[in-house]
């Protein structure tokens, strides 16, 4: 998975998978759990044709998506209220405490990477199952 150094420099190469709160899965990346980070986390993640994240936020950290391929829609605000469709080649910037609801309603995979600004990203993941109605299935 990663090699180290004595400068504490770090390679990772993703292959292990793990199942975020949000209900995707996500390859593990740089975070205090692989490489010991104190202030950042990058994991890549490809949602399927038809995925779709449960609606939360991050209560304490910011996030910033850069699309390798496909598309996402995001519906976001305290009501959902908000949507944007991010396509390849394009970022997206998530402040923390703003509810949001990514998914892939195309017929191919959508590839992005994701920064965080916690460490260990799912621990300020909150669900917010009382928004997932407002985002048709």
């Amino acid at each position: 998975m990663s090699r180290s150094s004595n400068s504490g420099c770090r390679v990772v190469r993703p292959g292990d998978i793990y199942a975020g709160k949000q209900g995707l899965n996500y390859f593990e990346g740089i975070a205090q759990e692989t490489v010991g980070s104190t202030g950042i986390c990058m994991h890549l993640l490809t949602m399927p044709p038809g995925a779709r994240a449960k609606a939360h936020l991050h209560e304490s950290h910011e996030t910033a998506i850069y699309i390798l391929a496909g598309e996402a829609h995001t519906w976001f605000g305290d009501r959902l209220e908000e949507h944007v469709i991010v396509k390849a080649g394009e970022m997206f910037y998530i402040p923390a405490g703003v509810p949001h609801l990514p998914a892939n309603l195309s017929d191919k995979p959508c590839s992005a990477v994701i920064a965080r600004t916690d460490p260990r990203e799912q621990e300020s993941v909150v669900l917010l199952p009382e928004l997932d109605a407002l985002v048709p299935a």
